[in-house]
């Protein structure tokens, strides 16, 4: 065999697994993008359904998958963890629409979680306990608590099948954060790190207003996803 046709015969080998690799990739990027198109999506559903209804229930879409109900006073009476009538009134219209999309949606399978976030200020309440931060830890989850309980007790979650109603419990979860997760005066989280990621005392002032809040927040297999293209593609360089 001569030497050019020996080279030949090596270019066409590396073309092929070029070709293999390329293909491997695209697959790869594929599964990633229909997973952003996705969780994207779900955002624009949960937008779509509920544009009507954010300004008068005082709720907050954001693109995380969060849904944030930001009007203290609608919510609970001041440190209680009952729920108000209105309070109510909201959840029964919120809740089987919610729920309708969740089941539906094609992120279903990538739903890891479902929580139910009670967040206060950080006003003492020592009847509960010395410390504000565990207080409002017992109250926030209280409260939490009790949104949970409201929608396993509502007729919208018992208009289910079995095996939904199993689905929507093992997603929800409810979540008491006391005043751990603050908010400023432009309802923008405070958090206590720099640039450089290095523990600060932050700046901005709490908002007490807008720090007592209950969120629905949609946690996604995003980091499970990312992991599986990395190691795929790391293995398509070492194949």
């Amino acid at each position: 065999m001569s030497v050019s046709d020996l080279m030949t015969g090596l270019m066409v080998i590396f073309l092929f697994i070029a070709i293999a690799y390329i293909s491997k990739v695209d697959k790869n990027q594929t599964v990633l993008k229909d997973f952003v198109e996705t969780k994207q999506k779900l955002h624009d559903e949960l937008v779509e359904e509920f544009k009507g209804d954010t300004d008068k229930w005082r709720m907050i879409i954001g693109g995380d998958l969060s849904m944030k109900f930001d009007e203290p006073s609608v919510l609970f009476a001041s440190g209680s963890a009952e729920l108000t009538p209105r309070f109510k009134e909201i959840l029964d219209e919120f809740l089987p629409r919610y729920f309708k999309i969740l089941l539906n949606s094609e992120l279903r399978s990538h739903i890891v979680e479902i929580r139910i976030e009670g967040h206060t200020d950080d006003v003492p309440m020592p009847s509960r306990d010395p410390d504000p931060y565990l207080a409002n830890v017992k109250l926030s989850q209280e409260r939490s608590l009790n949104v949970l309980k409201y929608f396993l007790s509502s007729e919208a979650y018992k208009q289910y099948k079995p095996e939904e109603q199993h689905l929507l419990r093992y997603w929800f979860t409810s979540n008491g954060l006391s005043y751990g997760k603050p908010l400023d005066s432009e309802g923008k989280a405070i958090i206590p790190l720099d640039d450089n990621g290095k523990a600060v005392i932050p700046k901005q002032a709490m908002d007490k207003s807008k720090s007592r809040r209950v969120e629905f927040r949609i946690v996604t297999s995003d980091k499970d996803v990312l992991e599986d293209f990395v190691n795929k593609n790391l293995s398509s360089k070492t194949d």
